[in-house]
C-alpha cells in the first residue's frame, strides 16, 4: 500500500524566494467521497488522478496516476464544485525539498510548505524561514481549502 509521509508547515518571511528552483501553476477539483479525497490535478501539459485517505497527520495512503490531459480536463469539468489553484514553488534545503505551495483565488494570501519524509520520525533541517507546523489542522489541506476558502476565515 502506497504511503504519503509528508509535514506541512506555515512560513515566516519572504526569504524562501531567493532560492526557488522552479515553479509550477497548478489547477485541482475534487471528484467526491467520504473516506478518501479523490482529486484531478492539471499542471502546464501534465495531469494526474489522485486518491488520498480523508485523515489529518503526517501518514496517509496515497495513490497517483498519470492521465490524459483531456481526460483531466473534462474531469474537472464534470466535478463542477469548488478547486483550488495555487503555484508550487520548489526549493531545496540542505537535500531536502520543499514544495511551497502559494495559493490564489479565494485561498489567496495563503502559503504553505510541505516536505515529503521517508519515515515520521526523520529527521530534517529547519530552514529560517520554517514557521509553525499545521501538518495535524485539516483545514491548511487543499481538499479543505476547496470547500472553506482561506478569505473565509475568521482572521484574529
Amino acid at each position: 500500500m502506497p504511503l504519503e509521509i509528508e509535514r506541512k508547515f506555515l512560513l515566516e518571511g519572504d526569504s524562501w524566494r531567493g532560492s526557488v528552483e522552479r515553479s509550477l501553476p497548478m489547477a485541482q477539483a475534487y471528484l467526491g467521497g467520504d473516506g478518501c479525497s479523490v482529486r484531478v490535478r492539471i499542471s502546464g501539459e501534465q495531469a494526474w488522478l489522485n486518491i488520498k485517505s480523508a485523515v489529518a497527520g503526517a501518514s496517509r495512503e496515497e495513490f497517483e496516476y498519470a492521465i490524459p490531459l483531456a481526460d483531466a480536463e473534462a474531469l474537472m469539468r464534470l466535478a463542477g464544485g469548488p478547486s483550488v489553484s495555487k503555484t508550487r514553488h520548489l526549493v531545496t534545503h540542505q537535500g531536502w525539498t520543499w514544495e511551497i505551495d502559494e495559493f490564489g483565488g479565494r485561498n489567496g494570501g495563503l502559503i504553505v510548505a510541505e516536505i515529503e519524509l521517508p519515515g515520521e520520525d526523520a529527521s530534517f533541517a529547519r530552514p529560517d524561514w520554517l514557521g509553525a507546523e499545521v501538518t495535524d489542522q485539516l483545514r491548511y489541506y487543499n481538499s479543505e481549502l476547496a470547500k472553506h476558502p482561506y478569505e473565509d476565515w475568521k482572521q484574529p
